[in-house]
């Protein structure tokens, strides 16, 4: 069954809500015979819609035997989403630590069914594990955090998913598929929207247009174009201001005495992303089909969306900061740069259809963060740097990512006794990541008090400098996986998956401290191989009523850990490298549908093997990643969605995660001549990131108007009980997240060509706080002579009000 791509057929029934609208909504009262079996039709019809192919196969989502969510492009673009927070909220069971669009696309903030050993603090830099969610766009295994438009629809599968997809995965897999040229028709659109912020003074504007063209009755062409540009939210309150060669400037021009000198920024945290794909589709029989597409996104970020609720003393007393205020010293801006090309081949063999996808992409980003709190929390600029009246550490950090991958795919056509599917999977990736840690004006501050005499007499080299981090990696993964389904009759089945793999890491990292030079170069490799598998039985209870259960495998590769082993910065060499770790997935669940109602529960449990852990070593602070023993996650997860009426339909989603270790998380301390190791966390501890309790649910409501017009009302909310912010006792990151709810409104007016949308996101303000760097960890400290405070929140998106305008045609 195919979708087609024209987005100017007005929909049997549209999305919305809206009670005051309710209450004006005509009613045609029919016949109840009648009425019931149009009733029926439509809960089909809605039903047969969500046709995926998260299988391989194009199914809908109550014929496929596990636990997946589904959210249309439809949908999006009714609710006007743009960004994957607001895509995960409104499905049960994951969570995500929204960072705002800085540095979005460093770390993948997905977390599912609670696999998540990380602190929410994490964001600035590369991590050394892979995430435990895998994204794909398209066929293609990248993350990437594009904007979301143009988007047929977003499957979320829960659970390892290796036997299915090329690169595996440990808690799940998120698919993001896009839009095919359209060869039946040439038509454009055009979007403006314009809205405003909370705590900021300017506004937000975001302009896109699509275009597709046949170019024969075999090829079509499509493309869109987009540039968001938002004004700030969050202001500097107390940057130093620095002269042309970037150094704070002294007061009274006293370079071994003066203080800073504070100045303000107002609306700090701009965004400026542009974005695209152009995409060609040539389909010359029903048998065969290329795409080839390519994506790009170039983003520009001004500073964070993240707030500091601690105190300073700039002004020489303490004072709290107000209303999104960033207590940073230095500016702290981002930009990134994602480019992916596709290809992707289709042909119907009869029996069986061979798949073959290429792709390659690069994904490179730079930024620069204020650590001068890290650095006075810990006495480094007393014990180390002489205590300058005017410190400032800044910490300049990149990172490439480029990819090469292809996967062929062979599925049998049909429903046979034995349906199959085998694929086979190649990922070249090459990464590279680096930081350059500065103390702009410690020289000129050295030279001008006498310290850089004391900083020869203890070894020292004057410069700048402090920290210098290299870090080169390759990946070579190889894979083959498969599954066979045996119809044992027309209402039970069984299906047995396998994946084999192998996996080969390089690692090449240079550490260098140029101003107490200790230089370090470490090389190392890892190789790892194996087998997992999957079984699942499903049975048909009746004819809208499924029973399913699935053991499965996950896994999630190994790797190295660069830091020094010897001299004055020396640390643990149980640092050097991690394991693989891996999950036993075991759930069991129904979906069908009753009457015009879907809706699916399922159990899960899943048991985690040396679950892996990034981390800062205990002595000085490198990156690196340990594991721990084991940790367990259970819950129940619970969908519902219909119509209550011809024009009202209705989604609700809930989720009860437990996860927590169920041994201690020992790492290690100490260094190879003495070394140690300590209790990093206990056994019982909730793991970080996951709220117990998630619910989300949402109303929408279409309304006939004169003239053939008609008004569509949407309204959603989500809700995450309290979360914790990292495993641990250490009051510095062991910080309780608070619940909260985010709740979003939009009516649209649908006027033949013409769209008009008013939207409220975060109507009642939530701050919605999902990762915090503390004040004992990044604070204020007058005594190191630092007045400002790097602490920060990492808060939602602040209440959002404004009107959308599209524009359609065809010719």
């Amino acid at each position: 069954m195919k979708q087609s791509n024209n987005h100017f057929k007005i929909a049997p029934l549209a999305l919305a809500v809206g009670s005051a609208l309710m209450l004006g909504a005509p009613v045609y009262a029919k016949p109840q015979q009648e009425q019931e079996q149009q009733q029926q039709e439509q809960a089909e019809q809605a039903d047969e819609r969500i046709i995926v192919t998260a299988t391989r196969r194009p199914q809908t989502v109550n014929e496929i035997p596990y636990n997946i969510s589904v959210v249309s492009g439809e949908e999006l673009e009714e609710q006007l989403i743009v960004d994957q927070v607001d895509v995960m909220r409104q499905t049960p069971g994951i969570t995500v630590v929204d960072r705002g669009y800085r540095n979005s696309g460093v770390i993948n903030n997905i977390v599912i069914r609670g696999m998540n050993v990380d602190s929410a603090g994490n964001g600035d830099f590369a991590l050394n594990a892979v995430p435990t969610v895998s994204t794909y766009v398209n066929d293609t295994p990248l993350f990437a955090n594009f904007i979301l438009k143009d988007i047929d629809a977003v499957e979320i599968l829960r659970g390892p998913q290796g036997t299915l997809y090329g690169s595996g995965s440990l808690a799940g897999t998120v698919r993001y598929t896009l839009n095919k040229p359209d060869l039946y028709g040439g038509y454009a659109k055009v979007d403006a929207k314009l809205s405003q912020t909370e705590g900021s003074d300017g506004f937000n504007q975001h302009y896109d247009v699509l275009v597709n063209q046949p170019l024969s009755e075999t090829v079509a062409v499509r493309a869109f174009f987009g540039r968001i540009d938002n004004d700030g939210i969050v202001d500097y309150a107390n940057v130093y201001r620095l002269n042309s060669n970037g150094v704070p400037v002294a007061e009274g021009g006293d370079i071994a005495n003066g203080d800073p000198v504070f100045t303000r920024v107002e609306d700090a945290d701009t965004v400026a992303i542009d974005y695209g794909r152009v995409s060609m589709l040539w389909q010359p029989s029903e048998d065969f089909s290329a795409l080839l597409s390519h994506q790009f996104q170039s983003d520009d970020i001004g500073g964070r969306r993240q707030v500091t609720t601690g105190t300073n003393w700039v002004g020489g007393t303490e004072s709290s900061y107000g209303d999104y205020e960033n207590g940073a010293v230095h500016r702290e801006p981002s930009e990134r740069d994602v480019s992916m090309t596709s290809l992707e081949l289709e042909w119907d063999l009869g029996f069986a259809t061979l798949s073959s996808t290429t792709s390659d992409y690069d994904h490179d980003g730079s930024s620069t963060s204020d650590n001068s709190g890290f650095y006075a929390q810990n006495n480094w600029f007393a014990w180390f740097y002489g205590g300058s009246p005017r410190p400032l550490a800044i910490a300049e950090r990149f990172y490439e990512d480029s990819g090469f991958s292809q996967e062929l795919r062979l599925v049998s056509n049909g429903t046979q006794t034995f349906d199959w599917i085998v694929g086979a999977f190649y990922f070249d990736q090459d990464t590279a990541s680096g930081q350059d840690s500065l103390m702009p004006g410690f020289s000129e501050w050295a030279e001008a008090s006498g310290f850089d005499d004391t900083l020869a007499s203890w070894g020292g080299v004057l410069g700048d400098q402090d920290f210098l981090y290299r870090d080169n990696r390759s990946l070579r993964d190889m894979s083959v996986y498969g599954e066979l389904t045996w119809n044992v009759t027309d209402v039970f089945r069984m299906t047995a998956g396998l994946r084999s793999f192998n996996n080969d890491i390089d690692n090449d990292t240079v550490i260098e401290l140029p101003i107490y030079p200790g230089p370090a170069d470490v090389s190392s490799s890892f190789d790892d191989s194996g087998t997992l598998f999957k079984f699942n039985a499903s049975y048909d209870i009746s004819d809208s009523m499924m029973w399913y259960a699935t053991v499965s495998e996950g896994y999630r590769r190994g790797g190295t850990s660069a830091v020094p082993i010897s001299g004055g910065f020396a640390e643990n060499p149980a640092y050097l490298s991690y394991a693989p770790d891996s999950v036993l997935n075991m759930e069991t669940g129904v979906k069908g549908r009753v009457g015009r109602h879907n809706y699916s529960a399922t159990l899960f449990r899943m048991n985690w093997d040396d679950p892996q852990l990034n981390v800062a070593t205990p002595n000085w602070g490198f990156y690196a990643a340990v594991n721990g023993e084991e940790a367990v996650s259970q819950g129940l997860e619970f969908e519902l969605k219909g119509y209550l009426t011809d024009n009202l339909k209705y989604n609700i989603g809930y989720a009860y995660v437990d996860a927590e270790l169920t041994e201690d998380l020992i790492v290690p301390s100490g260094t190879a001549a003495d070394p140690s190791s300590y209790v990093y966390a206990e056994a019982g501890e909730q793991l970080p990131s996951m709220a117990e309790n998630t619910f989300s649910a949402g109303l929408n409501h279409s309304m006939d108007l004169p003239s053939g017009m008609y008004l569509v009302t949407n309204v959603s909310t989500y809700y995450q009980s309290s979360s914790r912010n990292s495993l641990g006792s250490n009051p510095k990151f062991d910080i309780d997240l608070d619940s909260f709810a985010i709740t979003n409104l939009s009516t649209s007016l649908h006027a033949d060509q013409w769209k008009f949308t008013l939207f409220a996101k975060n109507i009642f303000n939530e701050e919605g706080v999902t990762g915090v760097l503390s004040e004992a960890y990044m604070g204020t400290d007058p005594d190191e002579n630092f007045y400002g405070n790097s602490s920060k929140q990492y808060i939602s998106q602040p209440r959002t009000i404004g009107l959308q305008v599209s524009y359609q045609f065809g010719w």
